[in-house]
């Protein structure tokens, strides 16, 4: 009977307010019905009104905190968030070559909603030689994507372009969100490693409770694949659900506001799947 429930692993950062980070990546993998480990790589200070502090996990406790997991968990997916320095990055690499994590999913944490960076360039060319080439999954922002895939993106075929860009580096699939561009359509674009590709449009809600969707997203998509769904099913549902926590609204904090990641309005009809636009 031991590990016959689906396990999950997600490597990033915490967020002290609850709203981003493993906080948020634990609260959607339960949402979706599987089991959540964490390795925390940084400690932060943080409220829906910014960051006020960040402490880094030292390197012999990241790593001891993965080989404890791969000791006695059966790991199904994992995704990795806010990584936070070219060390941290290279140590996870390593973790993932050595222990058996199963599929993995990249959030590449490098820019802030305000558009801060978030990683140094040493750290950014680590994410592209050292973890894209592990990746199932790479689910960069548009400004990540930017910084990923070396190109200016501005519309539709500057997202194709980069996301193809981005598979040359070595990411077998991408989803690249279109969440900042200025449309009150939002289509995010998904490139499959068979060379197939789609989007998912969604209308934009008009909320400042946004906070996570990245580490949402992404985590939502691990779990599913955990339970065994296909790429393109998992990606399918993430976003319909990353969508209900935005439109199922709640009210925390006096700044940019976390997500409800216990609702229930996941429904089919809010995200359409484009094959031709």
């Amino acid at each position: 009977m031991s590990n016959e429930t689906p396990q999950v692993l997600t490597i990033a950062g915490a967020d002290s307010s609850g709203g981003a980070g493993i906080s948020a990546d634990l609260k959607t993998f339960a949402a979706q019905g599987v089991y959540g480990a964490n390795v925390f790589v940084a400690l932060t200070a943080q409220n829906t009104l910014g960051v006020q502090d960040v402490l880094m996990t030292p390197p012999d406790m990241i790593w001891s905190q993965m080989q404890s997991i791969a000791d006695d968990l059966a790991i199904k997916a994992t995704k990795t968030g806010m990584l936070g320095n070219a060390e941290t990055v290279a140590l996870v690499a390593k973790g993932l070559q050595n222990f058996d994590f199963g599929k993995y999913v990249l959030d590449p944490v490098m820019v802030a909603k305000g558009g801060a960076k978030l990683l140094n360039p040493d750290a950014v060319a680590a994410v592209k030689s050292l973890l894209l080439p592990l990746t199932e999954l790479v689910t960069p922002n548009m400004p990540e994507a930017e910084i990923l895939s070396g190109q200016a993106i501005n519309n539709r075929q500057d997202m194709q372009r980069a996301a193809k860009a981005i598979q040359k580096l070595g990411a077998k699939n991408v989803l690249l969100k279109g969440g900042h561009g200025q449309s009150s359509r939002i289509e995010d674009y998904v490139l499959l490693a068979d060379g197939t590709d789609f989007w998912l449009a969604s209308q934009r809600v008009l909320t400042e409770r946004t906070h996570g969707t990245g580490d949402t997203i992404s985590a939502a998509i691990t779990a599913q694949l955990a339970l065994g769904k296909t790429l393109d099913v998992a990606i399918l549902h993430g976003k319909r659900y990353v969508d209900a926590t935005i439109r199922d609204g709640i009210a925390v904090g006096h700044g940019h506001g976390p997500l409800n990641h216990g609702t229930k309005l996941v429904t089919q009809d809010t995200v359409e799947v484009l094959h031709d636009i």
